[in-house]
């Protein structure tokens, strides 16, 4: 994909217009892969969390103990606001936690990995050396990497969860997330506000513990770094928010207290209306 080679792995390499280059280009990869793990030229580094949680409407109040009377934070979801069939629903991730009052006790997964420990040294070595295509290929690598790890320390909770423990799922049960549960991440289709990751880092503090720090604008740092939620909601399943209207994100600014313009500001993209530009 880094390479604008479109297909999926293995069968791209029988596509007479494409498969000659993505095999070299998957041959040059596994090299460079080969000669990261010989040198150790890459780290990798990660941490899971649970915390008891309940979810109060599209909120979910994480708590310090089993007690459940102290909140440590929250977290704020967004509805979807789509037209749909009869019978089908409007889904927020709140929806995957058992809510306050039906006191059932729950709990959420926080999670956050890393393989681009060193990634910039690798990269700027390569470009010293003038050498572009191993540069870009070095950071296509660490965000794989990082991808893998997230699959693994996926794998890792559920079975900590005690649900994983009897999976029997192959590479390609893997790859198609044939197992119960999901792992969306703040900034993506689920969980569109990227402010939602504050917490998350609060929390598990990755900076402190893996070298993640989230820059400026909300971003990671090493790129080769994900971060964010585990749900283990039998019907948990990925969606997009979509568009959301001015009642929502009104009713969001109040809940996450934050002023509306700055709700809007990061929220643009998702809007089905233009805001008051007085407020910007």
């Amino acid at each position: 994909h880094a390479w604008e080679l479109r297909g999926a792995y293995p069968a791209i390499f029988e596509r007479e217009e494409v498969g000659p280059k993505a095999k070299e280009l998957f041959d040059d990869g596994q090299g460079l892969l080969a000669q990261i793990l010989k040198e150790k030229s890459l780290a990798a580094r990660a941490a899971i969390a649970f915390y008891p949680a309940n979810s109060v409407g599209e909120d979910i109040e994480v708590y310090a103990d089993e007690a459940r009377s102290k909140v440590l934070g929250v977290f704020h979801t967004l509805r979807q606001q789509i037209d749909k069939p009869a019978g089908e629903h409007n889904y927020a991730l709140a929806d995957f936690i058992a809510p306050k009052e039906s006191g059932r006790p729950d709990y959420l997964g926080l999670f956050a990995v890393t393989a681009g420990i060193h990634a910039e040294e690798l990269v700027k070595r390569f470009e010293g050396n003038l050498d572009d295509y191993n540069a870009i290929k070095a950071k296509a690598l660490a965000d794989r990497l990082a991808e893998a790890l997230a699959e693994l320390m996926h794998k890792r909770a559920r079975e900590a969860w005690g649900y994983g423990g009897d999976e029997k799922l192959s590479q390609e049960d893997l790859l198609h997330e044939r197992y119960r549960g999901i792992r969306p991440a703040p900034g993506y289709p689920a969980s569109p506000d990227h402010t939602e990751n504050c917490l998350l880092f609060a929390l598990l503090q990755p900076e402190k513990n893996l070298g993640i720090r989230l820059t400026e604008t909300l971003a990671m740092h090493p790129a080769a770094s994900v971060s964010g939620l585990y749900f283990s909601h039998r019907e948990s399943r990925y969606f997009a928010v979509g568009k959301i209207g001015p009642d929502q994100v009104a009713d969001y600014h109040l809940r996450k207290g934050m002023e509306l313009k700055d709700v809007e500001r990061w929220l643009g993209p998702y809007l089905n209306y233009e805001p008051d530009p007085t407020r910007l």
